[in-house]
């Protein structure tokens, strides 16, 4: 199983970005999706999750300015980036729990990052 992201960028403030994450491999059925990010010297932290029923979880930083959705038949998750300020600066990593197999429990993988840049 693996997980690509893409769609990072550079932009100015007030910009906009769109991320995608393919999920490619193995599996029987994507679990719940989410994005996270890590700043230079800071923690990775949590930006968005949704269920495979399409349920969405904002966490502060990006709550009104960001939006998360996906298409489980291309089995690829998107973030909306709207807005976007200096601090949002960061790698955007995708994370996911897959069914790899019948009566198994659930797998996690990440995503290898994708760089967004604010900067005017």
């Amino acid at each position: 199983v693996q997980l690509q992201a893409s769609g990072g960028g550079l932009v100015r403030p007030g910009g906009s970005l769109r991320l995608s994450c393919v999920a490619s491999g193995r599996f029987l059925r994507i679990g719940s999706m989410a994005w996270y990010r890590q700043a230079p010297g800071k923690q990775r932290e949590l930006v968005a999750m949704i269920t495979s029923a399409g349920s969405t979880r904002y966490e502060n930083p990006g709550k009104g300015r960001f939006t998360v959705s996906r298409d489980n038949a291309k089995n690829t998750m998107y973030l909306h980036l709207n807005n976007l300020k200096f601090e949002d600066t960061a790698v955007y990593y995708c994370n996911a729990d897959f069914a790899e197999a019948p009566l198994r429990p659930t797998k996690n993988y990440w995503g290898q990052g994708t760089q967004v840049t604010v900067s005017s």
